[in-house]
């Protein structure tokens, strides 16, 4: 017997199919994008890591779930967050270029698909298969200090701009006239990482799944920071480290260890 959406699990597959497009384009296409040399060195890494990384876990949480793993539906669900989270900087903060409506998709879909996933998970049974006692008082402590962190960093820059009236130097080196990282960010991350971190510490079923997904695509998405800041670094579009690379580094070790003890803990299916 299923235990997973059909209808989600069908609309990950164009999911994969459609990343793989949008990220082998971006790499090989040298005149597709059509924004600042900063955001095309961005764009080269996101599309890399999506490549590489993203994807090969989607299709191998994707293989999983067929065979009816229920400790592999939380790793769908978390790169289904991280599509969502990564393709919504193409649409709604890049240059409008051919692939728009791919982007379109690739957000849409991967909304729709986490939806219909999310809604059809079994909660009570993922959070029973969870060893107890397992380390989530750590886990929970390590999801609050990087979601307070992160409101910290962000909204230093966004006070600095209501007092002095600086712009944030990740908006003026995009050539952007909106703050994408900060709208997304503090609207969805933030909160994310901190209702994660509650409802695990209260051993509630969906901090379970809530932890899961946000240590999954901090760790996904990290990749994503180091390896575009150290890129950026040696570039001539910028020249330099980004001061919060520190918390790039502890935001993928620390979203990989977590998610690799959380998912230890979990009881093998029979």
């Amino acid at each position: 017997m299923k235990n997973y959406n059909q209808t989600a699990f069908n609309i990950s597959i164009v999911i994969a199919v459609l990343a793989v497009l949008a990220s082998v384009g971006g790499l090989l296409i040298t005149d597709l994008y059509n924004d600042n040399d900063f955001v095309k060195e961005a764009w080269f890494v996101n599309d890399f890591i999506t490549l590489i990384v993203a994807v090969p876990l989607l299709i191998t949480a994707l293989w999983f779930v067929k065979k009816g793993s229920l400790r592999w539906q939380l790793v769908w669900m978390g790169m289904l967050v991280y599509t969502a989270y990564n393709f919504a900087f193409y649409l709604f903060g890049g240059a409008f270029n051919v692939f728009f409506l791919v982007y379109v998709a690739l957000f849409s879909l991967s909304g729709v698909g986490l939806i219909i996933g999310l809604s059809n998970l079994d909660i009570q049974q993922i959070a029973q298969r969870f060893a107890k006692p397992s380390p989530i008082r750590w886990i929970s402590i390590y999801l609050l200090v990087m979601g307070i962190m992160l409101l910290l960093a962000e909204m230093s820059m966004v006070i600095d701009y209501l007092v002095s009236g600086n712009i944030p130097e990740t908006i003026e080196n995009t050539d952007h006239p909106t703050g994408i990282v900060f709208a997304l960010d503090l609207s969805i991350v933030v909160p994310l990482f901190l209702a994660a971190a509650i409802l695990l510490w209260k051993q509630q079923p969906w901090g379970y799944v809530l932890s899961a997904i946000m240590l999954l695509k901090g760790f996904a998405y990290g990749l994503v920071l180091c390896i575009g800041t150290a890129r950026l670094a040696y570039s001539e579009a910028y020249g330099k480290w980004d001061p919060l690379m520190p918390l790039y580094v502890v935001l993928t070790l620390g979203g990989f260890l977590g998610l690799w003890v959380l998912l230890r803990n979990f009881k093998t299916e029979e």
